[in-house]
């Protein structure tokens, strides 16, 4: 009922800055908590951050704390990741998540996925 769809990715150098973005349609954005996470190959889908329904509260994983931005427009239906100082190892696939509770880091408190897109960081 919820459909998120992702955009922003690309190719940066180490040091440079990106910023994703997720538009959100279906039921009330706005009663959502939505995060940002990312998978790596080989790796298990992990959190990058998170941000109430109201964007007064957030939560970061401590890899990009101070690095990273999360912000909504609910008047857009729209949430962001500003992502600066970006290093090789946060190179991943992104994905935006939308979910009824508050800002958690597990993967399953999420109950809406967008696309998965690409960013890469090069040395």
């Amino acid at each position: 009922q919820v459909q998120l769809v992702a955009s922003g990715g690309g190719l940066v150098q180490a040091g440079g800055s990106l910023r994703l973005s997720c538009a959100a349609s279906g039921r009330t954005f706005s009663n959502y908590a939505m995060g940002w996470f990312r998978q790596a190959p080989g790796k298990e889908r992990e959190f990058v951050a998170a941000i109430d329904w109201s964007g007064d509260s957030t939560l970061y994983a401590d890899s990009v704390k101070g690095r990273f931005t999360i912000s909504r427009d609910n008047a857009k239906n729209l949430v962001y990741l500003q992502m600066n100082s970006l290093k090789p190892e946060d190179t991943a696939v992104f994905y935006c998540a939308a979910g009824g509770g508050g800002v958690r880091p597990f993967v399953r408190s999420y109950s809406y996925w967008g696309q998965g897109i690409q960013v890469t960081v090069s040395s």
